[in-house]
């Protein structure tokens, strides 16, 4: 199996189960070994008291594809630590989408950027995850 190929099959395992994400209108777009890419809309539901997206809704975008991302290679990996910075504010409407890069993957630990933008390419927040390979798969190998 070619990496693009489990990295898919892992893709599809770990989105059969993730209730979060769906429920939130995510879209699981791209994922290569190491990346992913994924888009989600803002709802009136989502936004805050200034009518801006609310932080914790662009935080969960960004998780999801850090799990996404991390989780290319058929192990289960689960986030151990995880820091975002916002720097403008997403809209009602906006389509954000996050695209998450492997920076580092050494032995049971790695370490993710993810870029959250708007349509017109304006960067709403960055986020690093570091992530944490425990045992198991996410099919069988």
């Amino acid at each position: 199996m070619t990496p693009q190929e489990i990295a898919d099959r892992s893709a599809k395992a770990l989105w059969e189960n993730d209730n979060a994400s769906q429920r939130l209108g995510i879209t699981l777009l791209s994922v290569a070994p190491g990346e992913a890419v994924l888009t989600m809309t803002i709802t009136d539901q989502m936004t805050n008291g200034h009518g801006n997206a609310h932080g914790g809704y662009i935080f969960s975008l960004a998780d999801s594809a850090f799990a996404f991302a991390c989780n290319t290679y058929n192990q289960v990996t689960v986030a151990q630590h995880c820091s975002v910075t916002y720097i403008a504010p997403g809209s009602l409407g906006d389509t954000l989408t996050a695209t998450a890069q492997e920076v580092s993957r050494t032995g049971r630990s790695g370490i993710y950027d993810i870029a959250i933008t708007r349509e017109d390419g304006t960067l709403i927040a960055t986020f690093r995850g570091h992530s944490r390979t425990l045992k198991g798969t996410l099919f069988p190998a």
